[in-house]
């Protein structure tokens, strides 16, 4: 699950997460957990990913399938890890309002489609999905589309999961 901050992928997630039954990763959360942190970066004010180190420590996780990815990029992911990629999307003016609300410094990512834009080059065409979440109604049907999608994942993997 992909999407700038204040998109809501982490209350998505954690939500599908509990419906599901399936493993939520919060990068952010386990590169904390496992060191994969560098040195803090003054610009964007946020401490600098050990991308490979992250991947390396991520890959026994990720072997036996079945969880969710929670994240604001994806271009280092590697492909084979994913059956299904959601980018949430919100309007600008909205997610504005979040972030200021949060005191986020806010950047241009979600103007600009970086994140989605990042997901359709990363990965193919057909397993990247844009939702917009704007609203809680919105949200409700982003969780509920994506439990039907992991229930006929599920069915269409009942040979090989648990």
């Amino acid at each position: 699950m992909l999407g700038t901050p204040g998109v809501g992928k982490s209350t998505l997630a954690m939500q599908l997460a509990e419906k599901t039954g399936l493993e939520w990763l919060e990068v952010s959360r386990v590169a904390q957990q496992l060191g994969c942190l560098q040195e803090y970066d003054e610009v964007y004010q946020c401490p600098v990913l050990d991308e490979d180190k992250l991947l390396d420590n991520m890959e026994f996780m990720m072997g036996p399938g079945g969880k969710i990815v929670d994240y604001h990029g994806c271009d280092f992911f590697p492909e084979r890890w994913f059956d299904i990629v959601f980018v949430l999307r919100t309007n600008n003016t909205l997610l504005y309002d979040r972030l200021t609300n949060r005191g986020y410094k806010v950047q241009e990512c979600e103007i600009f489609q970086t994140i989605l834009e990042e997901a359709q080059r990363s990965y193919k065409e057909e397993i990247v999905h844009q939702l917009s979440s704007n609203t809680p109604e919105e949200m409700e049907d982003n969780l509920n589309k994506m439990v039907a999608w992991v229930d006929c994942w599920r069915d269409s993997h009942k040979t090989s999961i648990s």
